[in-house]
């Protein structure tokens, strides 16, 4: 399942965001909700996107699930990178692959 995490260069928040979602990963609670979800969280430039860029220039760095369109803007922790994804593991419904 593929999660955005919506940046720019030269960020330093977006920077302390990888770092959060690094350490929320390493949790064994995610691993194993990572395990029934396969998530992928992948670095997007929102400069990539003009719609992007409108909505979250102000916001980033923002967690973003396209399916769901469920987002997590900045600040957050770790408790709240793994509510986040619980609950967009809920919208997607169980992973029967």
């Amino acid at each position: 399942m593929a999660i955005l995490l919506l940046s720019t260069q030269a960020c330093h928040l977006c920077e302390l965001a990888q770092d959060v979602l690094q350490q929320t990963f390493s949790q064994p609670k995610m691993q194993i909700l990572n395990q029934r979800q396969g998530f992928e969280v992948y670095l997007q430039d929102i400069i990539d996107q003009p719609h992007w860029l409108d909505a979250y220039a102000e916001k980033i760095p923002v967690l973003l699930d396209e399916e769901s369109t469920l987002t997590l803007e900045w600040p957050f922790d770790q408790a709240q990178v793994y509510a986040w994804f619980e609950k967009v593991s809920r919208s997607a419904g169980p992973n029967l692959a």
